[in-house]
């Protein structure tokens, strides 16, 4: 038999999980202050969690993530958080608008994360020339950040920029560890650009540094079709 929920203790559960959503917010701007953004990030995705409505509806939950500019109105980490919501959800053009207020804002430390973001966020778009602007504004700042490195690569290579890719994948293989992303990237870059050797060297890294990702199952089944 199907209980009946009284409309009043409905309403004070609503009221209950908005609380919640509400105390989550506020203490992800208080982790984004600290530096903390992996906190930050865990607590604002809590809060959306606790509000089920926010699920169903996303523009109320870009209201929770406008709430903690609203609270800390020059904490580019939340105008960071805004924009990786926004281009989680549909909205790319709003969600780059955020990312690159981030980047500008003096306050920010890390703009090259914040123009990288922009960059991923237009490439998952399709929009190819926007995104490698965005990352070449990432790479204009002083620190290096493989990310931007990496995403130009990928940039130049669905551009059919191959020697550009190539010499961006390097730059990213001297800054940081290969992953088997990267390596199937490489492979992919030499097979456009004719070097077979080189190729089939990214291919043996791919199958012995990392033999049970997705990645290796992907090129080992590439290479079965094109042997057949």
């Amino acid at each position: 038999m199907a209980v009946a929920v009284p409309a009043a203790a409905s309403r004070q559960e609503d009221d209950t999980r908005a609380d919640a959503a509400r105390i989550n917010v506020r203490l992800g701007v208080e982790y984004m202050k600290q530096g903390q953004l992996a906190t930050a990030r865990e607590k604002i995705e809590k809060a959306l969690e606790q509000n089920h409505e926010q699920l169903r509806e996303p523009e109320k939950a870009e209201r929770h993530y406008r709430q903690a500019l609203r609270l800390e109105p020059d904490n580019p980490d939340a105008q960071n958080a805004l924009g990786a919501f926004l281009c989680r959800n549909g909205q790319p053009a709003k969600g780059e608008a955020a990312f690159v207020e981030a980047a500008e804002n003096p306050l920010y430390r890390t703009p090259e994360v914040a123009f990288t973001n922009a960059g991923v966020c237009a490439r998952r778009a399709g929009r190819l020339e926007q995104a490698e602007a965005y990352v070449r504004r990432a790479l204009a700042q002083p620190a290096i950040y493989p990310e931007a490195l990496i995403q130009m690569a990928g940039v130049s290579y669905e551009r059919s920029n191959y020697l550009q890719a190539r010499a961006f994948l390097q730059r990213y293989l001297d800054a940081a560890p290969a992953t088997a992303a990267v390596l199937l990237l490489g492979h992919q870059i030499e097979r456009a650009l004719a070097d077979e050797v080189a190729a089939k060297e990214y291919a043996v890294r791919l199958g012995t540094q990392f033999p049970e990702s997705p990645e290796a199952r992907i090129l080992a089944d590439l290479e079965r079709e094109a042997a057949e």
